[in-house]
């Protein structure tokens, strides 16, 4: 993008300089608008949802033959929604934070399989395109026990195909874990911010890894071209995928009955706030799109970004979404968040939440590592520094002027005390302990 388009875009977005100097922001939606009038204009809706609902309970049966570490669950991928009230006591200690209600902890951090969110959509899409090549070449009825895909002549004719997917990690890892298990061919392009123990873990199960110096948008434009050529592959593609957003979507409905379990009331004087890591916007998008359809205005869903690799903020701040990237506005895209080092955001997920999103929040690396600690000292839970970004959002929301101004905003100032706060914890427990120890001592400058 031309420079002086950016100087004319930084003078209509003012945040836009406080960003390029790598200032922690929030960030309030504009284009937020109330859920009965933005439900219109989505193309997906909950009918999508329970689609894909229904296709993960018939893959159950093949998940637990594949997977036995998922029958506790009868094959079902979900992981569990944990009070963690000495880690909010710690946030009001230590942060000078005044957060009221109570504070979860939802743990796909600790998925079967991939142990990461991306178990969810990542997993999903794959065993579409499975059902999808399975039905059409007459070796599977819907009606089926699905667990016969685990045989060994069906896996012989999923030999013939392959996946392929561009990932900063944990996508990858669960695209090439999943797409093995089926007896997909698997190649996942990962970028230069990509950690060695994942690539090291995928090749472990039999998966290609091709590395690239570059960052997440050459890996993608990469395996896309690869993909391209070859036509017996199936390229997942992160940016504009409906299908791995659908897959992500469905952790909605399912948070309804831990809610329950925990007692936890979400109406319009019960507010619930959701904190969510983003990278490219998979993932946060197809999560705060499933709540949406789930508890409407009730809930009020947040990003967080690293300060050097805020894409998705940048996107619709500007509303260019795919079109600006954060290199465009002088920033590295470099960032100790490996999952989150996205320069470029998907322009499908910028537009579908353009009226859903409450706002962003971007953080700064050294604060990831000091959340981690505080969540394994409070808690004894460990997560990777990317996922506890997420802890920006508790910090900050009754502690900083814009967020009094969004509570102002939408009447809750009296409802804010019996809140509950969400904070989604995206990846952590495949993390090996020698790299834990590497992060547990990492301390990093204020930036």
């Amino acid at each position: 993008m031309k420079k002086e388009c950016i100087k004319e875009m930084i003078g209509k977005t003012p945040i836009l300089k406080k960003m390029q100097a790598a200032e922690e922001v929030i960030w309030l939606n504009p284009d937020k608008i109330s859920f009965a009038d933005a439900k219109n204009s989505c193309e997906l809706a909950m009918a999508d949802i329970e689609d894909a609902e229904a296709r993960l309970q018939r893959f159950a049966p093949f998940i637990m033959k594949c997977f036995p570490e998922t029958e506790a669950r009868g094959g079902i991928i979900e992981s569990v929604l944990t009070e963690i009230p000495n880690m909010r006591n710690r946030i009001n200690e230590k942060y000078n934070s005044h957060l009221q209600g109570r504070l979860l902890l939802k743990q796909d951090s600790h998925l079967a399989i991939a142990g990461s969110v991306k178990a969810r959509g990542g997993i999903y899409e794959v065993l579409k395109h499975t059902e999808e090549l399975a039905v059409a070449n007459g070796i599977l009825k819907v009606t089926d026990d699905y667990a016969k895909l685990a045989e060994p002549e069906c896996r012989k004719f999923f030999a013939q195909y392959t996946i392929q997917v561009g990932s900063t990690g944990n996508l990858g890892m669960s695209i090439g874990i999943m797409s093995a298990a089926v007896g997909y061919q698997v190649i996942v392009h990962m970028s230069a911010d990509a950690k060695q123990w994942k690539k090291d873990l995928l090749r472990s199960h039999g998966v290609t890894v091709i590395e690239y110096q570059a960052d997440y948008s050459e890996a993608v434009k990469n395996g896309r071209k690869q993909s391209d050529e070859n036509p017996m592959s199936y390229f997942v593609d992160d940016e504009n995928s409906r299908n791995l957003f659908l897959g992500y979507a469905v952790a909605a409905k399912r948070l309804i009955g831990q809610l329950e379990e925990k007692q936890v009331q979400v109406d319009a004087e019960h507010p619930l706030f959701v904190y969510i890591p983003c990278g490219v916007g998979g993932a946060p998008g197809g999560i705060t799109f499933g709540l949406k359809q789930v508890f409407g205005d009730a809930v009020h869903c947040f990003f967080v970004e690293p300060v050097q690799a805020p894409c998705m903020l940048v996107g619709m701040s500007t509303g260019l979404h795919n079109a600006i990237s954060v290199q465009d506005i002088g920033l590295t895209g470099l960032t100790h968040a490996d999952g989150l080092a996205v320069g470029r955001p998907s322009g499908f997920v910028g537009g579908v939440m353009k009226p859903l999103l409450s706002g962003e929040f971007t953080v700064q690396d050294g604060k990831l590592y000091d959340y981690m600690r505080d969540v394994l000292e409070t808690e004894d839970i460990f997560l990777e520094p990317s996922a506890c970004a997420a802890f920006q959002g508790p910090v900050k929301l009754e502690n900083s002027p814009r967020t009094q101004e969004y509570i102002a905003q939408n009447a809750l100032e009296e409802k804010i005390r019996q809140a509950t706060h969400i904070v989604w914890a995206t990846g952590g427990s495949l993390v090996p302990e020698e790299i834990r120890e590497e992060y547990r001592n990492t301390y990093l400058p204020e930036e």
